[in-house]
């Protein structure tokens, strides 16, 4: 994993730069975790060549500060409004550590630059959000444009 900017870096960017999604697709389910630089394995969502930019981003706990779960609730359903409000491409996730003992409701969109997917996710108070391509897994710092970039790789999941 390479981290570019890392003087600017949130209290739990090596969390983030670990943490994995879990993202369902209708009927599939599909987990997505870091890998070394230059691994892109499995499923991505986005046509080839279309250049788009999955990007997860939560309003779970802001801050990095654990909430209640009813306001972690009621932000996460503000999130998804805003969302819809867009008009954007979404899908349900859920990001956390790979032992899934941290987990925090999320969603994965289509539609948005970096840029705008940073400042989503700083209107919503959180540390870093995480963009997906068909080459990169970054973990985007939303406060200082920090940048970690990894490989990836996207495995099948049993249904639930």
């Amino acid at each position: 994993m390479h981290a570019i900017g890392a003087p600017g870096t949130p209290r739990n960017w090596d969390l983030y730069r670990t943490a994995v999604v879990d993202i369902r697709f209708g009927e599939r389910a599909v987990r997505v975790a870091p890998r070394p630089r230059g691994t892109a394995e499995g499923f991505f969502p986005v046509p080839d060549g279309s250049g788009a930019t999955v990007h997860v981003i939560t309003a779970w706990n802001p801050r990095g500060r654990t909430a209640s779960a009813d306001a972690n609730a009621r932000d996460q359903r503000l999130l998804l409004d805003e969302v819809r409000r867009r008009g954007l491409t979404s899908w349900p996730a859920v990001g956390g550590d790979v032992c899934g003992t941290h987990r925090e409701e999320s969603v994965a969109v289509v539609g948005l630059s970096d840029a705008a997917a940073c400042a989503l996710g700083r209107h919503f108070g959180q540390d870093a959000i995480f963009a997906w391509t068909p080459g990169a897994w970054r973990v985007l710092a939303c406060e200082s444009g920090a940048v970690a970039v990894s490989g990836w790789a996207a495995s099948e999941q049993a249904s639930a």
